[in-house]
């Protein structure tokens, strides 16, 4: 007889929380079952702000999916979009003149590099280690190279952590729903993973995503998650800018993006029409005005998040890839070529446009990293009680 266990999903982003609820059939499917998103309150800025309002938002709607399901929940897993989470990359080295790496090699660098953290980030807790990078006489090594010979043996991590009390206010929510947190996953992972996984011969590239009101960056290098960074900016700027230099109302400056595909061969005299135009008087706009205001918008969110980021210096001299995700539909399909061109920086980068994946997929994602983990992370899921080395461990060697 199939035991009924099914696995609740929460995701925590900028503006909403998505419930989710998956399980799996006899044939290990993965079927979405429930799904309710409610606006994300409590949380702003990267923090939590109101305790009391996030923890009674979440509470309701768990007693609500529990009433529906006819199921109490004892554990859930977690994936956060917004907080602020830093990143570390950190490299050991082992002299071997020549001798055999062994595990306790790996022991040394790993306990020293762990070390390292917890003095540098004392107020922050682990979220993800990833094993970004292993080298053997200055030659990278796609394995864990345990047997092999050499005289000099280093071994990136990649840590991404989350400030001390964040982590604590988020348990704290979840242990009042009665609810233990199996494991917190940060979105860019995921979707880092899932854009690795669809393509193969790619494991190293930027994610960009373009909101109305904000914006993220993401850098993905040898499939292990090493940078994110956060901007309170997105796509709105631009209607504003058209709305301030042409003087039209917002809403008139939405109808035009959604009805006008702009491109290079637009007309120098070619005007906006005039049914475009939401309760206000029509005026003579040239559409090549409204292209040049967008233009030279994304042409500034293009350097300010990826080609003059002083951040990604150093990652730039590494990565081709850029892959760009545009939430207003109607916004892509109006400048869609002018992303195309300014994120590319005259071609120094291919870009390539992302679509939006389903609940379903997403969540079938987050359950597989749970329960087969990924392969470069440092950091399994289960058998929480192990200490850091032996879990690292019973990954490489399952």
């Amino acid at each position: 007889m199939e035991i009924y266990s099914p696995t609740l999903f929460i995701e925590i982003n900028n503006a909403e929380y998505i419930f989710a609820v998956g399980d799996e059939n006899e044939q290990e499917k993965f079927n979405l079952i429930y799904k309710f998103i409610v606006p994300n309150l409590g949380i702003k800025n990267y923090r939590i702000i109101d305790f009391d309002l996030a923890f009674n938002t979440i509470k309701k709607q768990i007693y609500i999916i529990e009433q529906k399901l006819n199921f109490t929940f004892k554990e859930t897993i977690i994936i956060i979009n917004n907080f602020n989470c830093s990143f570390i990359n950190l490299t050991g080295f082992k002299k071997l003149n020549g001798s055999q790496i062994l595990k306790e090699n790996i022991t040394y660098i790993l306990n020293s590099l762990k070390s390292n953290i917890d003095k540098i980030e004392n107020k922050k807790t682990i979220l993800h280690i990833f094993n970004s990078e292993y080298r053997l006489d200055k030659k990278k090594i796609e394995n864990l190279p345990i047997g092999l010979f050499g005289d000099f043996y280093s071994h990136e991590l990649s840590f991404c952590l989350i400030g001390d009390n964040d982590y604590k206010n988020l348990n704290k929510i979840f242990d009042k729903c009665n609810l233990k947190i199996k494991k917190f996953f940060l979105k860019s992972f995921v979707e880092g993973s899932h854009i690795s996984k669809i393509n193969p011969d790619l494991d190293t590239f930027f994610q960009i995503k373009i909101n109305n009101e904000n914006s993220q960056i993401f850098y993905f290098e040898n499939d292990s998650l090493k940078f994110e960074q956060n901007f309170d900016f997105g796509s709105d700027l631009i209607i504003r800018d058209i709305c301030k230099i042409t003087s039209l109302k917002t809403n008139s400056v939405k109808k035009i993006v959604n009805n006008i595909k702009f491109n290079k061969d637009i007309s120098v005299d070619e005007l906006v029409e005039e049914e475009l135009f939401e309760n206000e008087n029509y005026r003579k706009i040239k559409k090549k005005l409204i292209l040049d205001i967008a233009s030279a918008r994304i042409e500034e969110l293009s350097e300010l998040i990826l080609t003059k980021n002083i951040n990604l210096i150093n990652y730039n001299k590494k990565i081709k890839s850029v892959f760009l995700k545009i939430k207003s539909k109607s916004h892509l399909n109006c400048f869609k070529g002018n992303y195309s061109f300014y994120f590319s920086n005259n071609n120094a980068f291919t870009v390539k446009f992302l679509e939006d994946i389903t609940t379903e997929e997403f969540m079938n994602n987050v359950n597989k990293l749970v329960h087969f983990g990924w392969k470069k992370e440092a950091i399994p899921v289960a058998q929480l009680q192990k200490t850091l080395i032996a879990r690292f461990f019973d990954v490489i060697f399952s």
